[in-house]
């Protein structure tokens, strides 16, 4: 595990990119040097999202527009009716090379959800306006090799190293069962029963299966008159490089054609959408092309004409923006973009089990035109004081209308199990100049007071119990 180094802002106050009003969207930030993925992984499972190097997690009792974490299962999900119009549309494209005016729909009406130029299901949403102020200069690679030094097994990590099984050891082994052998004819029933079972259950199955997400992708295409492909690129990688100047000149494209915001220049793209706090870690019980940032590019034979900028972390594929060629909103590449990232998360789950989740970033309620991201299935929200998934259902959406801001939460009882308190600050990371790195307890002792202790605190409660204790908080002057 790689050592996390962040520098706190504290609160935040910016224009908001939901309603348009100035100075009201409310939020804390930070600056993240260094990232190990498994607290990020963390960080956004307690509300925190980043753009670049910069993190910010909303103040959502405050701010204008409340914004909830939102993810979708990869495994429960389930396509609607307006998918499957959209992925039919594609693949008829690519066969026959023919643009529909219309969407098909199949049952003789017309979906308002499917209609070329509506709102699209896909993660991209407006960019946060970033702080003005530089984080402090630190040499990253010195700081991560001194953190490291400090760090201690803990007892935990010792009890399991113990307790973990070795080769010859009966902890590995299957356990014995003890109840009585079945006489053998018995046995032949039984398993005549189950064959019986088997094929009922595959006959069914074939009558009334329906046609799964990766049927819709992976058909055969040998054929078709286009060919789609897509690249998965790591952002530090050759490849990157190599194509920068079409992916520049695409999302140049796509700001201008649909949100009227051209970038400033080709530095000002890679700060938000190549910058990243992560390295490309690659453990044995990864996937192949490991943890990191990522961008997905779709490449209409030899033409790139949409990137999913993504993180692929321990628990989840986390969509950081989308943009796309704007000659080919008849194609809906929003919402389709949204379905192949839920691909790669169900390809991805096949070796990594807990790899299960599709994060789209905020769900915001209180803004009409950003609710699109409810209508994918088997969608959870994340309570912003428990910190616990639910459901998105009508019951949630109810209470949403109600008042813009809730719990989500119902059970009074439920508390944030990751919860931060005073009895932890000691042993808080700290980095006080160049050369030290010591935990909180250390710092008041060589201080003389508890220097700082409200903002280490704020932050503290903000991060949560275990990324306070691992990552490494900038405290110089």
């Amino acid at each position: 595990m790689s050592v996390s180094i962040v520098q706190y802002y504290g609160s935040q106050q910016s224009k908001c990119g939901y309603c348009a009003g100035a100075n009201c969207s409310l939020s804390h930030g930070m600056h993240a040097y260094r990232l190990d993925c498994q607290d990020y992984q963390d960080l956004i499972d307690r509300g925190w999202r980043r753009c670049g190097n910069y993190c910010y997690k909303l103040r959502n009792q405050e701010t204008c527009c409340p914004c909830y974490t939102i993810k979708c299962d990869g495994l429960e999900f389930k396509l609607s009716k307006s998918n499957k119009r959209i992925l039919r549309r594609m693949n008829r494209f690519l066969r026959d090379g023919k643009r529909e005016s219309k969407p098909e729909t199949g049952d003789g009406e017309a979906d308002a959800d499917d209609a070329i130029g509506a709102p699209e299901v896909t993660a991209s949403e407006p960019q946060p306006q970033l702080p003005d102020k530089s984080p402090t200069v630190i040499n990253v690679d010195h700081v991560a090799s001194l953190a490291t030094a400090q760090k201690k097994p803990t007892k935990q990590a010792t009890a399991s190293a113990v307790e973990a099984p070795t080769l010859g050891s009966n902890k590995s082994a299957a356990p014995i069962s003890n109840k009585p052998c079945k006489k053998a004819k018995q046995m032949r029933l039984d398993r005549r029963r189950a064959k019986l079972g088997e094929a009922a259950s595959v006959s069914t199955k074939s009558i009334s299966q329906e046609k799964t997400l990766r049927d819709f992708l992976h058909s055969d295409s040998a054929t078709n008159k286009h060919q789609l492909k897509l690249r998965l690129v790591h952002v530090h990688d050759d490849e990157f490089r190599r194509t920068l100047p079409q992916s520049f000149a695409l999302y140049k494209k796509y700001q201008i054609s649909i949100h009227n915001d051209p970038p400033k220049d080709q530095a000002a793209y890679k700060d938000h959408l190549q910058s990243t706090p992560m390295k490309n870690e690659k453990p044995s019980d990864g996937p192949e092309m490991g943890y990191g940032s990522f961008h997905q590019q779709y490449w209409l034979d030899d033409k790139l004409i949409a990137v999913g900028v993504i993180d692929i972390l321990p628990g989840c594929v986390s969509s950081v923006y989308f943009f796309y060629d704007p000659d080919y909103s008849f194609l809906s590449l929003g919402t389709y973009g949204s379905l192949r990232e839920i691909d790669l998360v169900q390809s991805l789950a096949e070796n990594v089990h807990a790899l299960k989740y599709y994060y789209m970033g905020f769900y915001i309620h209180s803004c009409p035109k950003m609710r699109y991201k409810g209508k994918l299935s088997a969608s959870y929200l994340l309570c912003p004081e428990t910190y616990k998934w639910l459901s998105l259902t009508d019951v949630i959406r109810a209470k949403l209308d109600e008042h813009k801001y809730q719990r989500l939460n119902e059970d009074p009882a439920d508390k944030d199990v990751n919860e931060f308190l005073a009895e932890h600050l000691d042993e808080v990371m700290l980095l006080l100049d160049a050369q030290t790195c010591t935990d909180y307890k250390h710092y008041k002792q060589l201080q003389g007071a508890d220097c700082d202790v409200d903002t280490i605190i704020e932050y503290s409660k903000l991060v949560g119990k275990a990324c306070a204790r691992r990552m490494l908080y900038v405290n110089m002057l």
